[in-house]
Formats: C-alpha cells, sequence, structure tokens
C-alpha cells in the first residue's frame, strides 16, 4: 500500500463496506464500481449532468460521479443493487422493461434509482412531480415517453398490490 492509500468503511445497502488501498479523492462512483464490484451505477459524464450514476445518499438522490467517497463515510449510501429484493424486479424496474422504457440502459440504473426515490417519498406524484425528479437524468434514446409511461404503470401496479 503507498503512503497515499487510505483505509475507510462505507455503509452501503444496507452493509458495513471496507474500502482498501484508495486514494482519498476517488469519487463515490469509482469507489462502489471498481472498489466494492457493485457496477449498477453508471458513469458517463462524470460531471453530474446525466444522472447515470445516481445513488441514495442519506435519502437524498446524488450523483455518485461528484461524492468523493471518502466524505460519505457514516453515511447510508444505496444503490440500484439494493433495490430487488430476493432477486425480484420492483414494479419500477418490470415497468421499464413492460413499457420500453429501456433502450440502450446507460441511463437506466439512475432513472430507476431516481423514480424509486420518489415513489417511496410520494406514491401518487403528479405529471410535474415526476418530471422533476428525474429532471437530472438524461437519456438520449427513449424521448421520455416510454418512461413516463413506465412510472405510471408502476404507480398502477403499486396501487393495485397494496389495496
Amino acid at each position: 500500500m503507498s503512503t497515499n492509500s487510505e483505509i475507510y468503511n462505507l455503509t452501503v445497502n444496507g452493509k458495513t463496506r471496507q474500502v482498501r488501498d484508495s486514494w482519498v479523492g476517488e469519487s463515490l462512483l469509482y469507489v462502489l464500481r471498481e472498489r466494492l464490484g457493485l457496477p449498477g451505477s453508471k458513469g458517463a459524464c462524470e460531471q453530474g449532468e446525466c444522472g447515470s450514476c445516481t445513488v441514495i445518499m442519506d435519502d437524498q438522490a446524488v450523483c455518485s460521479c461528484l461524492i468523493m467517497a471518502a466524505t460519505a463515510i457514516e453515511t447510508d449510501i444505496r444503490t440500484v443493487e439494493d433495490l430487488a429484493v430476493d432477486g425480484a424486479l420492483t414494479e419500477v424496474q418490470d415497468a421499464f422493461i413492460t413499457e420500453g422504457g429501456v433502450q440502450c440502459g446507460f441511463c437506466t440504473p439512475g432513472l430507476v434509482v431516481a423514480i424509486e426515490h420518489l415513489l417511496s417519498k410520494n406514491p401518487d406524484p403528479t405529471e410535474i412531480e415526476i418530471k422533476e425528479a428525474i429532471s437530472g437524468n438524461i437519456c438520449r434514446c427513449t424521448g421520455y415517453g416510454r418512461i413516463f409511461e413506465a412510472v405510471e404503470t408502476a404507480i398502477s401496479v403499486r396501487k393495485a398490490n397494496y389495496r
């Protein structure tokens, strides 16, 4: 280990994970993908503009490419890998597939995390609230129509399942 390396713990998806041989300036995105083996969050712009790296940190949707991993110590981090329970897709994930909201798939993890976060706070959002929740996520393939259809489908399924 070099003298510029750090060892610290991060709480990711409910588990304490040790980060070894890390440079203190590494992004949370890099640490999640390369050091902790959680490749779900995608790195596209590396500037916080596209949202493909969206994670939930202390109950806030954030671009993990903009967060230094070492500053995420003592926070609760949730990634797209934490959404499925026992390997089953969530209503949002299933709706993305059913409604064709997934094309190249690069934006999908960030969008799914942002939408799951919205629906956990507001199970019946308005169209404006949905647009606001995903405003930090760019999709170059779908034109968003199918993404909005997927959100509406997920909301309908959740309402039917929780009656």
